[in-house]
Protein backbone atom coordinates (compact mmCIF):
# COMPACT_ATOMS: atom_id res chain seq x y z
CA UNK A 1 0.00 0.00 0.00
CA UNK A 2 1.20 3.49 -0.82
CA UNK A 3 2.27 5.59 2.15
CA UNK A 4 0.63 8.91 3.00
CA UNK A 5 3.82 10.85 2.20
CA UNK A 6 3.33 10.05 -1.47
CA UNK A 7 0.18 12.17 -1.57
CA UNK A 8 1.59 15.46 -0.30
CA UNK A 9 3.95 17.49 -2.47
CA UNK A 10 6.25 18.62 0.33
CA UNK A 11 6.65 15.12 1.74
CA UNK A 12 7.03 13.56 -1.70
CA UNK A 13 9.60 16.16 -2.72
CA UNK A 14 11.48 15.54 0.52
CA UNK A 15 11.77 11.85 -0.37
CA UNK A 16 13.00 12.74 -3.86
CA UNK A 17 15.49 15.32 -2.58
CA UNK A 18 16.88 12.92 0.01
CA UNK A 19 17.34 10.12 -2.51
CA UNK A 20 19.04 12.34 -5.07
CA UNK A 21 21.23 14.18 -2.56
CA UNK A 22 22.46 11.00 -0.89
CA UNK A 23 23.08 9.41 -4.29
CA UNK A 24 25.04 12.46 -5.43
CA UNK A 25 27.12 12.43 -2.25
CA UNK A 26 27.98 8.74 -2.62
CA UNK A 27 28.80 9.28 -6.30
CA UNK A 28 31.11 12.16 -5.41
CA UNK A 29 32.80 9.99 -2.80
CA UNK A 30 33.33 7.27 -5.40
CA UNK A 31 34.84 9.81 -7.80
CA UNK A 32 37.13 11.14 -5.06
CA UNK A 33 38.32 7.67 -4.07
CA UNK A 34 39.08 6.78 -7.68
CA UNK A 35 40.84 10.10 -8.33
CA UNK A 36 43.08 10.09 -5.25
CA UNK A 37 44.31 6.52 -5.66
CA UNK A 38 45.37 6.24 -2.05
CA UNK A 39 46.36 2.95 -0.44
CA UNK A 40 43.62 0.37 -0.92
CA UNK A 41 41.75 2.78 -3.20
CA UNK A 42 40.30 -0.05 -5.32
CA UNK A 43 38.94 -1.74 -2.20
CA UNK A 44 37.43 1.55 -1.02
CA UNK A 45 36.06 2.28 -4.49
CA UNK A 46 34.37 -1.13 -4.52
CA UNK A 47 32.88 -0.55 -1.07
CA UNK A 48 31.57 2.85 -2.17
CA UNK A 49 30.13 1.43 -5.38
CA UNK A 50 28.40 -1.31 -3.39
CA UNK A 51 26.97 1.33 -1.04
CA UNK A 52 25.77 3.30 -4.05
CA UNK A 53 24.04 0.26 -5.55
CA UNK A 54 22.42 -0.43 -2.20
CA UNK A 55 21.33 3.19 -1.94
CA UNK A 56 19.70 3.25 -5.37
CA UNK A 57 17.97 -0.07 -4.70
CA UNK A 58 16.72 0.60 -1.19
CA UNK A 59 15.77 4.24 -1.69
CA UNK A 60 15.10 4.91 -5.38
CA UNK A 61 13.72 1.56 -6.49
CA UNK A 62 11.79 1.01 -3.26
CA UNK A 63 10.18 4.44 -3.72
CA UNK A 64 9.37 3.66 -7.36
CA UNK A 65 7.82 0.33 -6.33
CA UNK A 66 5.60 2.06 -3.78
CA UNK A 67 4.48 4.61 -6.37
CA UNK A 68 3.60 1.89 -8.86
CA UNK A 69 1.82 -0.23 -6.27
CA UNK A 70 -1.29 1.97 -6.01
CA UNK A 71 -0.39 5.64 -6.10
CA UNK A 72 -0.09 6.01 -9.88
CA UNK A 73 -3.30 4.04 -10.48
CA UNK A 74 -5.18 6.21 -8.01
CA UNK A 75 -3.91 9.33 -9.76
CA UNK A 76 -5.06 7.97 -13.13
CA UNK A 77 -8.52 7.27 -11.71
CA UNK A 78 -8.67 10.87 -10.49
CA UNK A 79 -7.42 12.21 -13.82
CA UNK A 80 -7.37 9.81 -16.82
CA UNK A 81 -5.22 12.28 -18.77
CA UNK A 82 -2.31 11.24 -16.54
CA UNK A 83 -2.21 7.74 -18.06
CA UNK A 84 0.39 8.59 -20.72
CA UNK A 85 2.71 10.69 -18.52
CA UNK A 86 2.59 8.09 -15.75
CA UNK A 87 3.41 5.36 -18.26
CA UNK A 88 6.49 7.40 -19.19
CA UNK A 89 7.40 7.75 -15.51
CA UNK A 90 7.07 3.98 -15.08
CA UNK A 91 9.44 3.62 -18.02
CA UNK A 92 11.93 5.75 -16.11
CA UNK A 93 11.57 3.35 -13.18
CA UNK A 94 12.32 0.46 -15.55
CA UNK A 95 15.41 2.32 -16.77
CA UNK A 96 16.59 2.73 -13.16
CA UNK A 97 16.20 -1.01 -12.64
CA UNK A 98 17.99 -1.83 -15.90
CA UNK A 99 20.92 0.49 -15.20
CA UNK A 100 21.34 -0.90 -11.68
CA UNK A 101 21.31 -4.44 -13.08
CA UNK A 102 24.01 -3.41 -15.58
CA UNK A 103 26.13 -1.99 -12.77
CA UNK A 104 25.74 -5.21 -10.79
CA UNK A 105 27.03 -7.16 -13.78
CA UNK A 106 30.00 -4.82 -14.07
CA UNK A 107 30.69 -5.28 -10.34
CA UNK A 108 31.49 -8.92 -11.05
CA UNK A 109 34.65 -7.72 -12.76
CA UNK A 110 37.75 -6.84 -10.76
CA UNK A 111 37.85 -3.04 -11.13
CA UNK A 112 35.46 -0.16 -10.77
CA UNK A 113 35.42 1.01 -14.39
CA UNK A 114 34.70 4.32 -16.07
CA UNK A 115 31.67 2.65 -17.63
CA UNK A 116 30.30 1.83 -14.19
CA UNK A 117 30.79 5.41 -13.06
CA UNK A 118 28.97 6.57 -16.18
CA UNK A 119 26.03 4.35 -15.26
CA UNK A 120 25.97 5.83 -11.77
CA UNK A 121 26.01 9.32 -13.26
CA UNK A 122 23.16 8.34 -15.57
CA UNK A 123 21.02 7.20 -12.64
CA UNK A 124 21.68 10.46 -10.83
CA UNK A 125 20.77 12.65 -13.82
CA UNK A 126 17.74 10.56 -14.73
CA UNK A 127 16.50 10.66 -11.12
CA UNK A 128 16.71 14.47 -11.03
CA UNK A 129 14.80 14.87 -14.29
CA UNK A 130 12.30 12.14 -13.42
CA UNK A 131 11.51 13.72 -10.06
CA UNK A 132 10.88 17.13 -11.60
CA UNK A 133 8.52 15.66 -14.18
CA UNK A 134 6.75 13.48 -11.65
CA UNK A 135 6.15 16.34 -9.23
CA UNK A 136 4.86 18.48 -12.09
CA UNK A 137 2.42 15.86 -13.36
CA UNK A 138 1.19 14.67 -10.00
CA UNK A 139 1.00 17.87 -8.03
CA UNK A 140 0.76 20.76 -10.49
CA UNK A 141 -2.24 21.44 -12.65
CA UNK A 142 -1.93 19.54 -15.95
Amino acid sequence: MSGPSLYKLDAHRSIHDGVVTEGRDLLNLLLKVRREKLENHEKHARMTAEALIDHWETRLIAHADSEEENFYNEKIKENPELATPLTMLKRDHDLFRTIIDEVKQLMKKDKISDEMVDYFKAIYVLAKIHNQHEEGYLFDQH
